[in-house]
């Protein structure tokens, strides 16, 4: 699960939008933000994607009727507004914190790793780079 929080306007539908595309291949890819369907999944040979937005979600709860436990169990899940989870947040997860920088045009991006696996695969991330 990546979490992707901060304020309107930060990026997080953006960064959903590129991390889907290069995950499926196709940069053209049509990806709508799921500000009113709440969720779009994304299938790929290598597995599944889903995107929720929860910026709408009245009760952490109603996270159940979206299928969440499916996508926590065997898919990638992009969360924006994750911190709307509550007590249903998944304990192994990578936040993705974004904030507006100095310029219009330009963010601040922070990733925290919670869990094990998380941390294991922040440290790939930060070998490759």
């Amino acid at each position: 699960m990546i979490g992707l929080a901060g304020p309107l306007g930060s990026g997080k539908t953006t960064f959903a939008r590129a991390f889907i595309r290069a995950r499926l291949g196709r940069e053209g890819e049509e990806v709508p933000s799921p500000t009113f369907t709440l969720v779009q999944l994304y299938e790929h040979a290598a597995g599944a994607i889903w995107h929720f937005d929860l910026y709408r979600l009245d009760a952490p709860e109603d996270a159940w009727e979206l299928g969440i436990e499916d996508a926590f169990s065997d898919a990638i899940s992009l969360v924006e507004w994750p911190e709307k989870l509550g007590a249903i947040m998944p304990a192994d997860r990578l936040e993705v914190h974004l904030a507006h920088g100095d310029a219009p045009e330009t963010r601040c991006v922070t990733v925290v790793a919670c869990g094990p696996r998380a941390r294991a695969l922040l440290g790939k991330l930060e070998r490759a780079r």
